[in-house]
């Protein structure tokens, strides 16, 4: 019985260990700090642990604690309201993450910051997750409808900040929007 005890720690451990890096890089983008990335992913960890049997059944064990972790999240934010969040993104990423090496990275985590926490939670798990309308809702327990209108109103938030504009969109459509003469 011992032994069939240490071989499940054993397998969560490694599991853990192996996706650590990603649950705190999407909870980093989600909640905007260190600490409260790590926390969130520390308690979402703390839950697949106790649900670990349940977890390692599943079809994608990295997705259900991810589905945790955004639980988590939003709990959170329920209980106390939005603050702003820092403008630094670590450099826990290695270093074939290219938005890790993104000269925009600050620029984006400040915008991100601005977004509602549905739609963050929306763009993050669509865009930087790579998941689908229908894995993404599944991560956040709404409809894929709403996962849509999430996702397209924080991306169309995110496009009018200007420092995330490239230089193509920032220039005038034609004369008359700088008082020129057509």
């Amino acid at each position: 019985m011992g032994e069939a005890k240490s071989g499940r720690d054993e397998e969560f451990q490694s599991f853990i260990v192996a996706v650590w890096p990603r649950l705190v890089r999407t909870a980093y983008l989600l909640a905007g700090e260190q600490y409260a990335a790590e926390d969130l992913v520390q308690s979402a960890a703390e839950k697949a642990c106790a649900a670990w049997p349940k977890v390692r059944r599943a079809d994608d064990p990295y997705a259900y604690v991810r589905r945790i972790l955004v639980n988590q999240h939003a709990r959170r934010w329920r209980r106390r309201p939005p603050e702003l969040l820092v403008d630094a993104v670590p450099d826990a990423a290695g270093p074939e993450d290219g938005y890790a090496r993104s000269d925009q990275r600050g620029a984006l985590l400040a915008a991100l910051a601005t977004l509602p926490p549905r739609q963050r939670e929306a763009v993050v798990l669509r865009y930087w997750e790579d998941l689908s309308d229908s894995q993404t809702a599944a991560a956040m327990g709404c409809s894929t409808g709403a996962v849509r209108s999430h996702a397209a109103k924080g991306i169309g938030r995110l496009r009018q900040v200007p420092a995330l504009m490239g230089p193509e969109d920032r220039k005038p459509k034609d004369r008359t929007e700088i008082g020129g003469a057509v």
